[in-house]
């Protein structure tokens, strides 16, 4: 097989795991939330949700290590250099484990000031709230861990031991609440339990970590050598790790702060539905991600060009249909999924994210492009840049239009976002917009 060819087949099928990953723990979320949210009631789920919101942020509180290493893993594979990995895994292993430590007892302290003076929590679930966050501290640096055993597996293109990980973890993500709740189970014991298949996941990731590469088992040990190169790198995606999820998740925390659980809730819902159309463009990213890393400086601009362009139209193809078909019949998706309460209050909400996540999913393109070009500084820039534009526009919109408001902040910021992440790649790599009309055939 062609050189070309065997690297568009090896893209795809990557792609499609990365898919299954995403598309199995979606649609069992979207078929066990309304048992959920019933079991639970509106205000314990706004609860529940801003507790996936804290693993979402502190999973990322690696300090951009888990990015890094899969991109020297990439790189070192791509040269041959595979005797480099021990020292690159276990180095990286123990920056996680101290970065994960210091994330869960920085989480320990801002506890009583987050659940009794920032979030309007009603008083009667207070008690469980406390003992929640506390139990979500003792977990991070077992969550934060996982990146590096993961990382590893992606930097090596091994797509599918990630997914045959990914797949029962995601789904159990929302299985174990559903599961539990007819037995009785209040919100602090789903938490642990959720933890524990945490546990589970990590442990599963290092053993096949370990069946890849057995050198790894062999050479054991800390090189400060390789501190600076991981940190520097890690460094600029630090600032997208702390700074995107502040960008993804703090719509529903001022929500809880200006308005009510309930609230959080009617917004989080139609959220979780239509984000979940990120699966593709993660896939898609996640795969060529590696892929570019391991380009190296002697790239071929031809075939850069034809991943690069492949990929947005492949995106564009699939998604575009899909949310034009969610903006038409949001009010009776919402009504079937959630009932008459939120297809009344959220309907609004899922139209205006709808529009926004296709204009997101475009920007997972040259987010990749640039991070594997060694040029994480990039996006991190443009997320310092937005940051404090977009907490002063939610601010205002939540307080003039509620939940809508959020949605429509949100869905501006990202627009901005796409247009500066393409104006850098276009800038960056000489990219003109014939390549779209050159490349006929998507990647996916």
């Amino acid at each position: 097989m062609p050189r070309k060819e065997a690297q568009t087949t090896s893209l795809t099928k990557n792609t499609v795991l990365n898919f299954v990953g995403q598309a199995v723990p979606l649609i069992v979320g979207i078929m066990t939330m309304p048992f959920i949210i019933r079991g639970l009631g509106k205000e314990a789920f706004g609860i529940l949700s801003l507790a996936w919101a804290i693993i979402g942020y502190f999973s990322l509180f690696d300090f951009g290590l888990a990015r890094a290493t899969t991109k020297f893993v990439a790189e070192y594979l791509g040269k041959e250099n595979e005797s480099q990995l021990p020292s690159l895994f276990w180095t990286s292993f123990g920056l996680h484990l101290f970065f994960g430590l210091c994330g869960g007892i920085l989480l320990a302290i801002i506890t009583p000031l987050l659940v009794q003076k920032f979030l309007n929590i009603p008083a009667a679930l207070l008690s469980d709230s406390t003992r929640i966050f506390y139990l979500l501290a003792l977990a991070i640096p077992l969550v934060v861990i996982t990146g590096v055993v993961r990382g590893t597996l992606e930097g090596a293109q091994r797509f599918d031991l990630v997914n045959a990980v990914k797949i029962p973890s995601g789904a159990l993500n929302f299985l174990i609440p559903a599961a539990v709740l007819p037995l009785g189970f209040n919100l602090p014991k789903i938490i642990v339990l959720l933890i524990l298949a945490r546990l589970a996941t990590a442990g599963a990731y290092f053993i096949l970590c370990l069946r890849v590469f057995p050198r790894v088992r062999r050479r054991v040990g800390f090189h400060r050598k390789l501190v600076r190169p991981l940190l520097n790198y890690g460094g600029w995606v630090t600032v997208s790790n702390v700074v995107g999820p502040i960008l993804v998740y703090s719509d529903r925390f001022i929500l809880g702060s200006l308005l009510t659980m309930s609230a959080v809730a009617y917004y989080t819902a139609p959220y979780e539905i239509v984000t979940r159309l990120w699966i593709l463009p993660l896939s898609l990213a996640t795969t060529i991600f590696p892929a570019f890393s391991s380009l190296g400086k002697n790239h071929s601009k031809k075939d850069l060009e034809n991943i690069y362009a492949r990929s947005v139209k492949a995106l564009l193809l699939i998604l575009g249909p899909a949310v034009v078909m969610i903006f038409f019949f949001a009010k009776d998706i919402v009504l079937i999924w959630l009932g008459r309460d939120f297809a009344r209050e959220s309907t609004m909400v899922l139209q205006i994210l709808a529009l926004g996540v296709l204009i997101n999913s475009l920007a997972y393109i040259p987010f990749a492009l640039m991070q594997g070009f060694n040029r994480p500084d990039i996006p991190a820039k443009f997320h310092l840049l937005e940051l404090p534009v977009y907490l002063g526009l939610l601010w205002l919109l939540v307080r003039e239009m509620g939940i809508a408001g959020a949605a429509l902040a949100w869905t501006l910021r990202v627009t901005l976002d796409t247009a500066l992440l393409f104006g850098a790649a276009w800038k960056s790599f000489d990219f003109s917009f014939r390549i779209f009309l050159k490349v006929r055939k998507p990647t996916t």
